[in-house]
C-alpha cells in the first residue's frame, strides 16, 4: 500500500455528493491523509484505517460534524476536547466542530490526537469493556455460561443493549424448562454475535 496522500475515489463521489459540512470534511481529510492513514469509505462515511485497523472516520450530523475515534477511550485527552458519544458507547470518542474555522485552528492538535491513536493500535492496546453488572441472569443461562467458556466471552463482546435483550428473553418464562429452551435456541446466535433481533 502506498503511503501518505492517497485519496480514495470513493470518498471524492461522496464529497460531491454532500452538501452539508463539504468544507469541514474537506479540511479534516487532508489532516489526516497528512498522517499517513489510508482512506475507505465504510458505512458510507469517510474511513481512515492502518494496516487494516480502524482509527478515524468523518460524520456528519445535523448540528456538528465530528471525527469520531474508535478507540477514543483510550486517548489521553490533554485538551479534554474528546466527547463520549452515547452513554453505551464504550470504546469510540468524538471532537465535534460546528465550522472550518475550528478545524483549521486545531491542526496541529488534531494530529497529535490522530498519532497517538494510530499508536495505540500499533501498540495492540483493547478497550477493557465494562460488563453489564446491574443485569441479573437466569440460572439457566449461567449454568450455560459456566459450561461454555467460549459463549461466554462472545456474550460480554455484545453491547449493553443486546446482552440486556437476551436476559430479558431468557428470564420472561415462569418454568425452568421453558427457559432453558430458550438459552439452547439463541446460543448459536450469541456465538454468532448478533443480537437477539439480529438477522
Amino acid at each position: 500500500m502506498t503511503k501518505g496522500m492517497k485519496m480514495n475515489p470513493k470518498v471524492d463521489i461522496f464529497l460531491s455528493k454532500t452538501n452539508k459540512w463539504q468544507e469541514e470534511t474537506e479540511k479534516l481529510r487532508s489532516i489526516i491523509l497528512d498522517c499517513q492513514l489510508t482512506e475507505e469509505l465504510k458505512w458510507g462515511k469517510p474511513c481512515y484505517t492502518s494496516e487494516g485497523s480502524n482509527i478515524v472516520i468523518i460524520q456528519g450530523f445535523k448540528e456538528f460534524c465530528a471525527l469520531m475515534f474508535f478507540k477514543g477511550v483510550l486517548l489521553h485527552d490533554p485538551n479534554g476536547i474528546l466527547v463520549q458519544i452515547g452513554e453505551n458507547t464504550q470504546a469510540g470518542r468524538q471532537i465535534r466542530f460546528t465550522n472550518v474555522q475550528e478545524i483549521v485552528e486545531m491542526d496541529t492538535i488534531l494530529k497529535a490526537y490522530i498519532h497517538e491513536a494510530i499508536e495505540v493500535e500499533k501498540a495492540g492496546l483493547k478497550v477493557e469493556f465494562k460488563k453489564s453488572t446491574d443485569l441479573i441472569l437466569p440460572e439457566e443461562f449461567q449454568n450455560k455460561l459456566d459450561e461454555n467458556p467460549a459463549l461466554k466471552t462472545a456474550f460480554e463482546a455484545l453491547t449493553p443493549g443486546r446482552q440486556r435483550a437476551y436476559v430479558m428473553h431468557f428470564s420472561a418464562p415462569k418454568q425452568s424448562k421453558t427457559r432453558e429452551s430458550r438459552v439452547e435456541k439463541c446460543v448459536q446466535q450469541i456465538l454468532n454475535g448478533k443480537g437477539l433481533n439480529d438477522r
